[in-house]
């Protein structure tokens, strides 16, 4: 296959799989840790991947099949070799320089005198075939009479000169420009999960902090566009529900849920605008809450109550470590708080399965940090569906 075609083949593979996914160059990068502008290199064909590790992470987040990736890989390879420069062949004799016949003898560098022939000296005739022990190697030597060659360079010199050679092209072996040994790509995770980041307490009660006046609040199924064409951050609050499962019939025990806290700064100094007028439920969940004020945020696990029925019931809080299939699902719910800091945060929860062990990060539905800013003493606003206005908390009956 010619080196352009391979390169265009791997490309459009890639094309392929970030049009399944449906994401942005941005968020997939984020998924990636790498560059949107990386990652549309590779869609285009100008640059292959260093390593398959990275297409590989795409093709899972893209949803493709062991068949698929078997393909994609033997599409990288193709195009990876495409993409080298062929290594140099060992041994090889150097050009020539410009101006200058094989055999020929370099010019005197300027200014310096050549060296005097003595003229009594007759040119020797050309000897017989003799043996080659010695001069057909040094013949090639410039300026020796042949009487001084075999006694000057015996076959200690062609010893060394052999392992000049070895030497050489070992060297070369090394520094030119060759194919790096190829690390395999670490199996992936062996449980998925989805993530839904805008959720309203008890789907009608939520803060969020925005800098200009909004249009009026969404429904809760369409918080999640409301608050991006707002630019807007959860206040306060945020409740993340997290749908993990495994991959296949093995069991794939959850360990640990933690809380890691990339950036911290001070709370956002907008307005606080309020989803509804208090909302209450009969039912509160199990679930995680988080304090992002405090120095390592630690997920504490709570129970939950139901008070649907005409005797409450406690719903017993998540304890690890337990075990999630294919066909067993399980949800967390974190309830993460700030008062202090506007807090971007990520989700890190440990699993073991059939003697492999790690740990993945959970961002929001691109990939990204959550964040929380905290609300307190800001302005808060109630919108007054009546007369289709922002109203102040004071006139609405809500308080900061």
């Amino acid at each position: 296959m010619p080196k352009d075609a391979a390169v265009e083949e791997f490309a459009r593979l890639v094309r392929a799989l970030k049009a399944r996914g449906g994401r942005s160059y941005e968020a997939l990068g984020r998924r990636l840790s790498v560059s949107a502008s990386t990652l549309h290199r590779y869609c285009s064909g100008a640059t292959v991947p260093e390593e398959f590790a990275v297409v590989d992470r795409l093709a899972l987040l893209c949803g493709a099949d062991e068949e698929e990736r078997r393909a994609l890989e033997a599409a990288w390879t193709r195009a990876d070799d495409a993409r080298r420069p062929p290594a140099p062949e060992p041994g090889a004799e150097p050009a020539p320089a410009p101006g200058r016949e094989p055999g020929q003898e370099p010019a005197p560098e300027p200014g310096q005198e050549p060296a005097p022939v003595p003229a009594s000296a007759p040119e020797p005739a050309p000897a017989p075939e003799a043996a080659p022990e010695l001069d057909p190697v040094h013949a090639r030597v410039p300026g020796l009479p042949p009487e001084r060659r075999g006694r000057r360079w015996g076959w200690p010199g062609v010893v060394v000169g052999a392992l000049a050679v070895v030497a050489t092209v070992t060297l070369g072996a090394v520094l030119l420009p060759g194919k790096a040994p190829r690390q395999p790509a670490a199996p992936p995770a062996p449980l998925t999960w989805t993530v839904a980041s805008d959720l309203w307490e008890n789907g009608c009660g939520h803060t969020y902090l925005v800098r200009r006046t909004p249009p009026p609040p969404p429904e809760a199924a369409d918080a999640r566009s409301w608050a991006a064409a707002q630019g807007a951050v959860d206040g306060g609050k945020t409740l993340v529900r997290v749908s993990v499962q495994g991959k296949s019939a093995a069991a794939v025990v959850l360990q640990a849920l933690h809380v890691r806290v990339v950036e911290r700064g001070a709370p956002l100094p907008w307005t606080a605008y309020r989803m509804d007028d208090g909302c209450g439920g009969a039912v509160t969940p199990r679930r995680f809450e988080v304090d992002l004020d405090r120095p390592r945020p630690v997920a504490r696990s709570l129970d939950g109550y139901d008070a649907s029925g005409q005797e409450g019931r406690t719903l017993p809080a998540v304890s690890f470590p337990y075990a999630v299939s294919a066909a067993e699902p399980e949800e967390l719910l974190v309830s993460a708080g700030a008062a202090g800091c506007d807090c971007r945060w990520y989700l890190e929860l440990e699993w073991s399965s059939e003697g492999r062990r790690g740990t993945v990060r959970i961002g929001d539905e691109d990939g990204a940090p959550f964040r929380t800013s905290g609300a307190k003493g800001r302005p808060v606003y109630g919108y007054d569906s009546v007369g289709r206005a922002w109203i102040t908390g004071e006139n609405s009956g809500q308080g900061g």
